[in-house]
């Protein structure tokens, strides 16, 4: 019986082209976007879709620095941060992150998805009768953290001011309120607007949680994000990053007020009882932090790269969603068998490495792959993407006319 179940459920996704298959990627330290592939015709590829926006995972100074931890403190941490395992590498990594944010304070989670799912559980069962106000595009992570309390949540449309300012203020000012939302929204590549988002919370009794996990690093002052490009992340009241995109490694944290992280660090379940991560980790965020935070080399190579190849998928007449505003291009297929195929003749045909992005993670009919380049990149890399997705395009007839799937259409389709 339960068997049966589980083979049925796994062949409905099937069924509908959303079956996700690992494809075998080794990257090659040194000479990224390069990988190995593996697949029905392994062989060299180029990588367009890795989240280590600015190539750091391979940087002399991380892998110094990593090296040197394990040599000095082994490979693991020895258990959780309260069981022998805060090794001192987390004050310089914690002191870093807080003064990188403008904050009291800061707290390293093993993952950016627990440092969400762990803080929002955490923060929504200490504060009494609290609401949440949740972007209706919020990643699984957040999602995931209010479900797991029993906090009333209200879901509010989009980057939607009027429809949060609406749901603000049919709750009284004193009943406590927490408004969850992104900077970056990543598989749509669009920019939340940070600033009303703030003003309404002010008004109307509210912490602000901000998600910058797609903008630490890439944009701001010293690539310490949006919030803090626009002058108002003294404003915000929490901070949410990650040490797995820009910093290129692996780790999430919250940035805020001292006595909110030691509430985080002294309830929340997810942090608690979770292995620390190791030294050589620690040591590794550290050094890309302190990189990233004096050099605007790669910041500003990244914006260079993305405006070529911004001009040069429109030149082959490959749609980019209207909505992206950033690194991220998604390029709409709108269909998940389709998007799944296309991805496997890309990376068998052209050696060219882009995951099909489906449902779930996107609603159905929104299909898409999402694109990004690095400072790695070459302006050859660029134009041999361009001539690939146009004759996947023409192979799989996927239509070109450019637009934004937004997720309203998709569920009223």
């Amino acid at each position: 019986m339960y068997q049966s179940l589980f083979r049925e459920k796994v062949d409905l996704l099937k069924e509908s082209g959303e079956y996700r298959v690992f494809r075998r990627i080794d990257r090659r330290c040194g000479e990224y976007p390069t990988c190995y592939m593996g697949g029905d015709k392994p062989g060299q590829g180029v990588v367009w879709c890795s989240n280590d926006y600015l190539n750091m995972s391979q940087h002399p100074d991380v892998l110094d620095a990593m090296f040197a931890a394990l040599r000095t403190h082994g490979a693991g941490s020895g258990g959780s941060r309260n069981i022998g395992g805060t090794h001192g590498f987390f004050d310089e990594l914690e002191e870093s992150l807080a003064e990188w944010h403008g904050k009291e304070s800061a707290l390293v989670f093993p993952t950016g998805f627990s440092s969400n799912d762990a803080t929002l559980q955490c923060l929504l069962r200490i504060i009494p009768n609290c609401h949440v106000f949740s972007d209706a595009s919020n990643h699984a992570s957040i999602i995931n953290g209010i479900r797991g309390t029993k906090a009333t949540c209200h879901v509010f449309a989009h980057n939607d001011v009027s429809d949060l300012e609406a749901k603000l203020s049919a709750i009284p000012l004193d009943t406590p309120k927490i408004v969850v939302f992104e900077s970056v929204y990543s598989m749509d590549g669009d920019i939340a607007p940070i600033s009303e988002i703030v003003d309404l919370a002010e008004q109307h009794n509210a912490l602000t949680y901000l998600d910058e996990v797609h903008a630490v690093g890439m944009y701001g002052p010293r690539g310490s994000g949006l919030a803090a490009k626009l002058g108002i992340d003294h404003r915000i009241d929490i901070i949410q990053g990650t040490m797995a995109k820009a910093v290129g490694i692996i780790g999430g944290y919250i940035a805020s007020r001292e006595t909110i992280t030691d509430a985080v660090r002294s309830y929340c379940t997810g942090f608690i009882f979770t292995t620390a991560l190791r030294p050589a980790v620690v040591a590794g965020c550290s050094a890309s932090i302190s990189h990233l935070k004096r050099s605007a080399t790669e910041r500003s190579e990244l914006a260079r790269k993305t405006s070529l190849l911004r001009d040069c998928l429109a030149r082959s007449a490959i749609p980019v969603m209207a909505c992206s505003e950033t690194h991220i291009l998604p390029v709409p297929v709108r269909d998940a068998k389709k998007c799944t195929l296309a991805a496997n003749y890309l990376a068998d045909e052209h050696g060219i490495y882009i995951q099909p992005i489906n449902s779930p993670t996107v609603p159905q009919g929104t299909e898409r792959f999402r694109v990004n380049v690095t400072p790695c990149h070459t302006y050859e890399h660029i134009e041999a993407l361009s001539k690939a997705l146009a004759d996947t395009f023409e192979v799989f007839e996927i239509t070109r006319s450019r637009g934004r799937p937004s997720r309203e259409e998709a569920i009223s389709a």
